[in-house]
């Protein structure tokens, strides 16, 4: 029976009237979407083109400024390297000129402390002589006293006798020193 009714009834036959209708319908949603759809769908396809084209292009725009800022940062930081390079030479070279000159003021120092040193040395060596030659004197009259017998109360006398000792005494030394040399 299915296969009389399939005998019956042809499938790939079309009914005019359902085909003018479709044909219509077809043409009004045609013209709807045609006129009314596809401008508004093209319409956002094209906002969503220009933003995503205009976010590239910012994206662009914004890394090639980062690249600038980043390039500059460089430069400043290779410049700061520079200048402390030199401020360093220059503390280094202060350093050596501040230890040049301490290191001679000291010398300065230590000569002047040096010769004032062998001034006092020299000036107690004087005074020294000094006392020891009056001591001498005195000790030389009381023993030529002694000798002679009789006492050398005459100060041209005392001081005769004392030159003429001390002559002999820096004589005899004069002499020690040589043989020693």
């Amino acid at each position: 029976m299915l296969v009389e009714l399939a005998a019956e009834y042809n499938i790939l036959r079309i009914d005019p009237v359902k085909f003018g209708f479709g044909l219509i319908a077809l043409a009004v949603v045609y013209f709807f979407v045609a006129r009314k759809a596809v401008p508004k769908v093209m319409k956002v396809l094209d906002e969503r083109h220009d933003a995503i084209e205009g976010g590239i292009e910012r994206a662009k725009t914004a890394e090639a400024e980062a690249e600038a800022i980043r390039q500059q940062y460089r430069e400043k930081l290779e410049e700061s390297h520079r200048e402390y390079a030199q401020e360093l030479e220059k503390a280094k070279e202060q350093r050596a000129a501040i230890i040049a000159e301490a290191r001679e003021e000291a010398q300065a120092e230590a000569r002047r402390i040096v010769a004032a040193a062998h001034a006092q040395i020299e000036a107690d060596r004087q005074q020294a002589f000094s006392q020891l030659k009056g001591e001498i004197g005195v000790l030389s009259t009381e023993l030529a006293g002694r000798i002679v017998g009789e006492s050398l109360s005459d100060s041209a006398a005392q001081n005769r006798v004392i030159d003429r000792f001390l002559d002999e005494l820096e004589r005899s030394e004069g002499k020690q020193q040589a043989e020693v040399r």
